[in-house]
């Protein structure tokens, strides 16, 4: 089925309206495709905790606020850990407009995660006292730590070396990509397992378009008779104190997207 596309004002004007009885029959018929797609994505998640592993063999090292931590200790003594790969390079000022928005969803979850057996901690590459002061500005309380220095970005594809970027071709999202317009940070979502050898596997990751599981304001704004109401993925998005209006608004320009 294609994707349809965003209404115009002059379409949501003259979009139909019905008797009660014909939008229940509409209704319907809806609810049936949204519980094949529910089913569906049922039987995608199965899919997804039954992909094979891989071990880590690797030891890393991150930055963060309370000192050095590895891997292993990032899980905060828990067996699964959720890693977000925000795009906040060496030398940014400010993260990414569209990884900051898809963060501004992750304190709601992390009251319920660690009582899960989940952990959900942010990566990025810069080094940690770079990106502390934006995430103090943002008001966000997740953990947010610095693989700086380390080869985490780059083997699990958050970042791209500028060797690989000059060859032309980086490795983003499982294949060959081009590499002319594409910047050295990346965003994605990486999943990993520890047993209780305390060995660390490597079960899942996802980019791009992947992880728009995480943004419950997108599941919001697809009820809505606008949807997303976009021109380019998220051209709306803005760092949620450059909104026109807001409150002590102190800070202006556009940081690099997604």
């Amino acid at each position: 089925m294609p994707i349809a596309k965003t209404p115009s004002a002059d379409e949501l004007k003259n979009h139909s309206v019905v008797s009660p009885e014909d939008w229940l029959a509409a209704r319907r018929e809806l609810l049936r495709m949204e519980k094949k797609l529910t089913r569906l994505n049922d039987e995608l998640s199965a899919m997804r905790r039954e992909l094979p592993w891989v071990k880590v063999e690797k030891e890393y090292v991150f930055d963060t606020p309370e000192g050095k931590r590895t891997l292993a200790e990032l899980f905060e003594g828990r067996s699964q850990l959720i890693v977000y790969h925000f795009m906040f390079g060496p030398g940014w000022t400010e993260g990414c407009d569209g990884c900051s928005f898809l963060s501004d969803h992750f304190d709601g979850p992390n009251l319920h995660l660690p009582h899960h057996d989940a952990t959900l901690t942010v990566v990025s590459r810069a080094p940690l006292n770079e990106f502390l002061p934006f995430k103090k500005r943002m008001g966000w309380k997740f953990k947010w730590v610095s693989s700086y220095g380390s080869d985490f970005n780059y083997d699990f594809h958050a970042s791209s070396s500028k060797d690989a970027i000059d060859s032309g071709r980086i490795l983003y999202n499982f294949e060959e990509i081009d590499s002319t317009d594409a910047g050295e940070e990346h965003h994605g979502i990486s999943v990993f397992y520890k047993n209780a050898n305390g060995e660390i596997l490597h079960t899942y990751s996802c980019y791009s378009r992947g992880v728009d599981i995480l943004c419950g304001t997108h599941n919001l704004l697809d009820l809505t008779p606008k949807g997303r109401n976009e021109n380019g993925t998220m051209d709306w998005v803005r760092l949620h104190d450059q909104y026109e209006g807001v409150a002590g608004k102190a800070h202006s320009g556009k940081s690099p997207s997604l």
